[in-house]
C-alpha cells in the first residue's frame, strides 16, 4: 500500500479491512484515548486549493497519534511552476514520512507519487476525492451496517465526489444511482472502472437524468455544490441548470423512510441543499464531516504499517 491515489487502486478486501480499522481506531478515540501509533512520523500536506476539513483532518489525526504535520501553502511551493513535481517529490521525501496533496490537476498528485519515495495520498484532484469517499462509507456503515444491496444514490453534479462515492460503494456491493443533467455526467473512465468492480461484487450501478426516480428506495442521498474550486466562471449557467436536482423535503420524502442526506461541504444552502433538509432529522453532514478524521487515521495507518 504504497499510495492513496484512488479507490479503485485497492480491492474490495483492502477497502474493507481499513474501514474496519476506521471503526476500530474511532471507538479507541473515544473510548480509550488515542495510541501513539504515528509517533515519530510527519505528514507533509501540499495544498493548491484552500480546504477547512481536509487540512483540520489530516492534522488532526496526526496530533492524535502522536505524530506532526506541516503546512505547505501554494505560494510556498508552486508545485509545477517554481520547481518541478519531480523535484517537490524527491526533496519532501527526504523530509517527512507521508505526502498528501490536494490539486486542481490529478496528473499532478499522479506525479508526485511517481518520483515520491514515501506514500502519497490524494488529497482531492479534480478527477477523484478517496479520502471523502471513505469518510461516506464509514458514515454509511454507521448508520446502516455494511449489508449489500444498500441504495446509494448521487443528485447533482457529477464531480470528483461522485467518482469517489461511486468506486466505494461498488466495492462494497453497494447499488449506486445517479442522476444529473444532460452535460455533466460522470467521468466516463471513471464510469467503466465502477462497471469493472461492479461485476465482482454484485453491485447495479444505474445512471439517470431525473432526480425523482433516481431517490426511489433509497437508503442514502447525496448531493455537492453546483460549482466546484476552479469553475466559478460556470456558476451563472449551472444555477440555471441545476435547481430541478435540489435535496429539498419533497425529493427526501420520495426515498427510504429513514434515508440519510449527506454532503460533502462546503454547502451553499438553499441551493443544492434546503436549510430543511441540512438541519433535519435525515442529515448526517456533521457526523460525516467528522469521519474524514477517523477514515483519515485508517488510511495513514495502512499505509505506514500500523494498527
Amino acid at each position: 500500500m504504497k499510495d492513496f491515489l484512488a479507490i479503485s487502486d485497492y480491492s474490495s478486501e483492502e477497502i474493507q479491512d481499513m474501514l474496519d480499522l476506521a471503526v476500530k481506531l474511532k471507538k479507541e478515540h473515544f473510548k480509550k484515548g488515542n495510541k501513539k501509533i504515528f509517533k515519530g512520523k510527519v505528514l507533509g500536506m501540499i495544498f493548491q486549493k484552500p480546504s477547512l476539513r481536509t487540512r483540520i483532518s489530516f492534522d488532526m489525526a496526526m496530533r492524535h497519534c502522536g505524530g506532526d504535520a506541516l503546512y505547505l501553502s501554494p505560494s510556498e511551493i508552486g508545485l509545477g511552476k517554481r520547481e518541478s513535481i519531480a523535484d517537490v517529490a524527491r526533496v519532501l521525501s527526504g523530509y517527512v514520512e507521508v505526502l498528501m496533496a490536494r490539486v486542481f490537476d490529478h496528473a499532478h498528485v499522479v506525479e508526485l507519487a511517481k518520483w515520491s519515495e514515501i506514500p502519497v495520498i490524494n488529497g482531492l484532484s479534480d478527477y477523484n476525492h478517496p479520502c471523502q469517499g471513505m469518510a461516506d462509507a464509514l458514515t454509511v456503515i454507521e448508520k446502516f451496517g455494511n449489508a449489500k444491496g444498500l441504495n446509494v444514490s448521487y443528485v447533482g453534479d457529477g464531480n470528483n465526489v461522485t467518482t469517489s462515492l461511486m468506486h466505494v460503494s461498488a466495492q462494497l456491493g453497494w447499488n449506486f444511482t445517479v442522476a444529473t443533467p444532460e452535460g455533466y455526467d460522470t467521468n466516463p473512465k471513471a464510469i467503466a472502472i465502477a462497471e469493472n468492480i461492479a461485476k465482482k461484487t454484485g453491485s447495479k450501478l444505474t445512471f439517470l437524468r431525473d432526480p425523482h426516480e433516481a431517490v426511489k428506495g433509497a437508503h442514502v442521498i447525496y448531493t455537492d455544490t453546483w460549482t466546484s474550486m476552479g469553475q466559478e466562471e460556470e456558476t451563472a449557467k449551472r444555477e440555471l441548470v441545476f435547481p430541478p436536482y435540489q435535496v429539498n423535503s419533497q425529493l427526501v420524502s420520495e426515498a427510504d423512510k429513514d434515508v440519510i442526506v449527506m454532503h460533502c461541504l462546503p454547502a451553499h444552502r438553499n441551493h443544492e441543499l434546503t436549510d430543511e433538509v441540512a438541519d433535519g432529522p435525515h442529515s448526517v453532514i456533521f457526523p460525516q464531516a467528522h469521519n474524514r478524521l477517523h477514515a483519515q487515521k485508517a488510511i495513514l495507518a495502512s499505509l505506514f504499517g500500523v494498527a
